[in-house]
């Protein structure tokens, strides 16, 4: 169905409704969608000719489909006949509002399949689908004083390609910890004022990572910032990102659980302790695990820039002309074809190091890099909690206060266009649980836990981490064993030492 819903206004119950049945603005659940579909008083016919409009997605109901859907019902008990065309044809101000009995028994399914399914737990099969990032580094650009660098950023999800640069990023960062202060938000890689190309090309596959991570979020990846950052165009992106976000208020003040999260922590809380010092450990190992293979690496490179030496070496011996008079070396000429023959075979073996160099930086440190940067932005979110919680209540008070004095100008932007003064109302509306510090406390032990939970779907990544480390250096061997084997039978007939027996080091 692709009737926009431009022609009329949005009623406040739809918003209320969409609210009430979804989980902080994500898909409405197809059970939750369903258990609308019979409060309504529908006959058969006309749920499935609202089904055959809308077309459910077996991942839930997007915002817009879910106000089509009230606008149908509405529709549907007037008595008309339903169709695309009444939405072109609507020539009310305002879309008509359903009869749609205990609002309260789906808020509470909703809850209840929450708590069973745990949506912000997922498999890593289910966190790689929701997006694939690609950041690319372009040469760089002089600006007035310094040089500096672009990205191309690509997101699969959204098939889009915008330019960013790396302050743009910067921006993005502190407006997602604003957003999200109990949600897991990597650090970014170092800024350098003069910088190579070693660094920048460790700074874009670090900044891939990170966007990576962030929009593979279960939470995150819906809100409209991180929309905004992959889809929007133009230049002084990180001042325009800052004028549309940076009133929106943190997710506790808007979240529709931030009353009930204590219903959704688990009963054993010294579970969450020991949690987080298992993570504690594994950054330290894992980190080790990086710094080591990172090292293999470099000895893989180094190792390939040896012998591109050794080669040049030995293709001077082989062109070295030794007079016909010095007759004490034997089969010299024989020699320099065996020399010729190695400098023009062995090139392959510095390839061969450096292309499996490149594979264990790709296929083992890039992912365990991956891994790294989410277990130490646990670790970061769980002191920052210790710290900020208080001063986290401060300014959402703030911002309350603020807000009741002046509007927030500015659209958030997103798949789904929502106002500012949209999420004003929500403050409005939850001004007593946002007043309430301890419903605040029980909302950043809820999003740890599930930030927890997160982290243990990305540790799955290990054994296939760990495979793709044996697989490559037993490819490695086994290719370096077979391209020797090859020059020494190429060079054999010609390094005869028939009255050399080797043993010159041999003393006894």
């Amino acid at each position: 169905m692709s009737t926009d819903l431009s022609s009329a206004s949005v009623p406040q119950f739809y918003r209320q409704l969409f609210d009430a049945c979804s989980n902080d603005g994500q898909p409405i659940l197809p059970e939750v969608y369903q258990n609308l579909l019979t409060k309504c008083k529908l006959s058969t016919a006309q749920i499935e000719k609202i089904y055959n409009l809308i077309k459910p997605s077996s991942e839930g109901i997007n915002r817009t489909n879910f106000y089509k859907t009230l606008a149908l019902i509405a529709w549907s008990q007037q008595g008309k006949q339903l169709s695309d065309k009444l939405f072109e044809n609507c020539t009310e101000k305002e879309y008509p509002t359903p009869e749609i009995n205990d609002v309260a028994q789906m808020r509470n399914l909703k809850i209840q399949l929450y708590k069973k399914q745990g949506l912000n737990t997922f498999s890593y099969c289910s966190i790689i689908k929701r997006d694939s990032i690609n950041v690319h580094l372009v040469p760089e650009k002089k600006g007035l004083i310094l040089k500096y660098s672009e990205y191309i950023v690509t997101s699969e999800r959204f098939n889009t390609k915008v330019t960013r640069r790396y302050n743009d990023f910067v921006a993005l960062k502190e407006l997602l910890l604003n957003r999200f202060p109990y949600r897991l938000v990597p650090s970014l890689p170092p800024k350098k004022i003069v910088s190579d190309a070693h660094f920048l090309e460790s700074r874009r596959r670090a900044l891939q990572r990170w966007l990576t991570l962030v929009c593979r979020h279960p939470v995150i990846s819906q809100d409209p910032i991180m929309i905004f950052f992959l889809v929007e165009q133009g230049s002084d992106f990180q001042h325009r990102i800052k004028d549309v976000f940076g009133r929106v208020p943190d997710e506790f003040t808007t979240s529709d659980i931030a009353a009930t999260a204590k219903e959704l922590l688990p009963p054993e809380y010294s579970q969450m302790a020991v949690n987080s010092q298992n993570i504690r450990t594994l950054v330290n190992v894992i980190g080790k695990m990086k710094h080591l293979t990172e090292e293999n690496v470099e000895r893989c490179n180094s190792s390939g820039r040896d012998f591109d030496e050794l080669i040049n070496q030995i293709k001077i011996l082989s062109t070295l002309n030794i007079e016909r008079a010095q007759n004490s070396i034997e089969n010299w000429g024989d020699m320099q074809k065996g020399l010729d023959i190695m400098s023009r075979e062995m090139p392959i073996l510095s390839n061969k190091l450096n292309q499996h160099g490149y594979l264990q930086q790709n296929e083992v440190c890039e992912r365990l890099g991956l891994l790294l940067d989410i277990l130490v932005a646990h670790k970061d979110l769980c002191e920052r909690l210790e710290k900020g919680l208080h001063h986290d209540h401060a300014a959402a008070l703030s911002k309350l206060l603020s807000m009741k004095k002046r509007k927030i100008q500015g659209v958030i932007r997103g798949t789904d266009a929502e106002s500012v003064e949209h999420l004003e109302s929500k403050m409005l509306t939850q001004e007593n649980v946002i007043t309430n510090m301890e419903l605040r406390a029980d909302f950043s032990l809820y999003c740890v836990h599930m930030e927890t939970q997160l982290v243990y779907a990305y540790l799955e990544t290990l054994a296939d981490i760990m495979k793709n480390l044996m697989n490559l250096q037993i490819k490695s061997h086994f290719e370096l064993h077979d391209i020797w084997n090859r020059v020494q039978t190429s060079v054999q007939p010609f390094f005869r030492c028939d009255n050399f027996n080797g043993d010159v080091l041999n003393n006894n």
